[in-house]
């Protein structure tokens, strides 16, 4: 008899099976899975972008492993922590204060309490479709839910969240002109969830004037684009100042580890007991030596290298459905995007939801898992890309995309 709810503790991670046969991760090394057949693949889900060095690091492990062997769960302090603090604050600008969590849902969880005791507001507004864990209440309004159709009828609210339209200032002015209780707006930099719709330019910067102007803090959701866009916040890089961010993912590079950054004065409320902090994992000498060894390497690393070979990735995947006759766009950055099919990337969620078309994205990922490479199956899903993936492993990636776009019904 199973045991495990459903098979797997996350539903997300359950992929169909392939031809009777369901897939289970034997080992990963590097930008490989090898299921329990023996078959090798490369990855492109890669623990959804919790592995930005490769998996297996070996320079990771070692420093995971020389801490376990010195007790990975004292009850006090250790110096790990404030050796992983200052790794992150030294790339976060302004946000020089950090705390841990152990999960992304955790740090947003922390630091929405935070900006309400800060503030002394209640409301926090996310983005309609938008994934900023799967705590009550912000799993409110996610991709796929009926209150991500904003329409024009009242605005969704659930708990003291609020949704607003991403891209969208006129509706962001719409809501700020409604209420003065908003303690603060979280933001993904990029929609990643809803299939990588990136942000108008200038729009987060526009949104953080009008939030700021209203009294409200600005929490950018950098769980997923924190450290793998560029050696810092993808926030900064596009003209966003937040007031707080959370990170998560290639923080730790596989190792379960979250933060939460932001400026010493807001942060101050979680030192004082304005806003109840605890954990027992928090901070633990596993995780802080996972993140403190992953910074350190992706400090030197190449991040326009591995920009590029993403570009390589989404040009052959163009290339290879326009010879079918068969229009794709991609949107996101070079390392982590979603494909579409069509004319133009969707630049709200009301045009990722028209056009999500999660048959042929089954059947893509199916050719594609027959040529030996590991997608995300669902229609929001995402292609990662990490420093392991070299030239030679894209070049194979290349191959196998064509042959397997080759390989799909004319449509």
């Amino acid at each position: 008899m199973q045991h495990l709810v459903g098979g797997i503790s996350s539903a997300g991670r359950a992929l169909p099976a392939l031809d009777g046969q369901p897939f289970v991760v034997e080992r990963a090394s590097g930008p490989h899975i090898w299921g329990k057949d023996g078959r090798r693949y490369i990855d492109t889900a890669l623990g959804f972008g919790a592995i930005l060095l490769g998996h297996a690091d070996p320079v990771v492990n070692e420093a995971v492993h020389k801490v376990v062997e010195r007790g990975s769960m004292p009850a006090f302090a250790h110096d790990g922590e404030e050796e992983a603090a200052a790794a992150i604050a030294a790339a976060c600008g302004p946000l020089s204060s950090v705390l841990f969590t152990n999960s992304g849902s955790e740090a947003v969880h922390m630091a929405c309490r935070i900006a309400r005791a800060v503030t002394g507001r209640r409301t926090i507004v996310k983005m309609a479709a938008g994934f900023d864990g799967w705590f009550d209440p912000v799993a409110f309004g996610n991709a796929g839910s009926p209150e991500a159709l904003i329409g024009n009828g009242p605005r969704p609210e659930r708990s003291d969240v609020a949704l607003l339209r991403f891209n969208d200032l006129a509706d962001a002015e719409r809501l700020f002109a409604e209420r003065s209780d908003i303690a603060a707006v979280i933001v993904e930099p990029l929609l990643a969830n809803a299939g990588c719709i990136e942000a108008a330019p200038g729009y987060l910067a526009r949104l953080g004037e009008l939030a700021r102007r209203n009294g409200a803090l600005l929490i950018a959701d950098e769980v997923l684009t924190g450290f793998r866009l560029r050696f810092g916040l993808a926030s900064h890089a596009l003209g966003f100042e937040p007031d707080i961010a959370t990170l998560g993912k290639a923080i730790g590079n596989g190792f379960a580890v979250a933060a939460v950054a932001g400026r010493p004065d807001i942060l101050a409320a979680a030192a004082d007991g304005r806003a109840v902090r605890a954990g027992t994992y928090s901070g633990n000498p596993v995780a802080t030596a996972a993140v403190s060894a992953s910074l350190g390497q992706l400090r030197a690393s190449d991040y326009a290298a591995l920009e590029a070979r993403g570009q390589r990735v989404r040009g052959t995947l163009a290339e290879a459905f326009a010879r079918r006759g068969v229009a794709v766009r991609t949107s996101g950055f070079g390392p982590v995007f979603t494909l579409w099919f069509g004319q133009a990337p969707p630049a709200a969620y009301e045009d990722a939801a028209a056009a999500a078309n999660p048959a042929r994205t089954l059947s893509l990922h199916t050719a594609l898992r027959r040529q030996s490479v590991m997608t995300m199956p669902q229609a929001f899903g995402r292609f990662y890309l990490s420093f392991a993936h070299s030239d030679a492993v894209v070049a194979a990636m290349e191959e196998a995309v064509t042959a397997a776009v080759a390989s799909l019904p004319q449509a």
